[in-house]
Parts: C-alpha cells; sequence; structure tokens
C-alpha cells in the first residue's frame, strides 16, 4: 500500500491550494480515506475525511473552507483548500484504513503517505 501527497506549497493567507492523495496497491473507492495535518510543537490532529460511503466529515477549524472529495477512477482522494489561514500551516498528510467507516484518531490508521507542507503567511 502505498499513499502519495502532492499539491502542498507557500501560499499568502486567503489563498487557495489543492492537496492530492494517490492510492497504490489499495482502493480508497468503499474504505476511508483521512487527511490529518501537524505543525512542530503539537499534535497530529485530523482534518476531513471522507468514509466508504462518502459521508465527510471536517474539524471545526476547517469547516466551511475545506472540502474533501474522492475520484474513484484514478484512485485519489482531494483536500481542496480555501480562505487559508497562518494557522493552517503544517504538514498535511493523508492515511486510510480497510472498511468504510472513519475515525479521527491516527493511531487507527495504518498506512501513511509522506505528507506535503503547506505554509501560509500572514
Amino acid at each position: 500500500v502505498q499513499l502519495v501527497e502532492s499539491g502542498g506549497g507557500s501560499v499568502q493567507a486567503g489563498g487557495s491550494l489543492r492537496l492530492s492523495c494517490a492510492l497504490s496497491g489499495f482502493t480508497a473507492s468503499g474504505n476511508c480515506v483521512a487527511w490529518f495535518r501537524q505543525s512542530p510543537g503539537k499534535e497530529r490532529e485530523v482534518v476531513a475525511t471522507i468514509t466508504g460511503n462518502n459521508f465527510l466529515y471536517y474539524a471545526e477549524a476547517v469547516e466551511g473552507r475545506f472540502t474533501i472529495s474522492r475520484d474513484h477512477a484514478h484512485n485519489s482522494v482531494f483536500l481542496q483548500m480555501d480562505s487559508l489561514r497562518p494557522e493552517d500551516t503544517a504538514m498535511y498528510t493523508c492515511a486510510t484504513r480497510i472498511g468504510a467507516i472513519c475515525d479521527t484518531y491516527p493511531s487507527t490508521y495504518p498506512y501513511w503517505g509522506q505528507g506535503t507542507q503547506v505554509t501560509v503567511s500572514a
């Protein structure tokens, strides 16, 4: 199982980025995929999840600004991030696990990508 993130970068506050998570050796369709983030000195936190049934969850801090979606044809999951804020600066990593249901605990996800850095300047 391999997850590869892309799309990170540096933007000014108010800008947008679209992160991609390409999965191989594992079918994203029907299984939970999640985006987490971690900034220096802080614990890893969930950003958004999409269940196998396409039920969406967003952390309160990103609700209304971020959108998670799935592309079945390309076995990928995306995170559209709009109205970015300096506090969104972090390493963003996608994760997946077998089964349709998601939760917010990183320890329950066995498969992780390497992450992509997002930096938002004021």
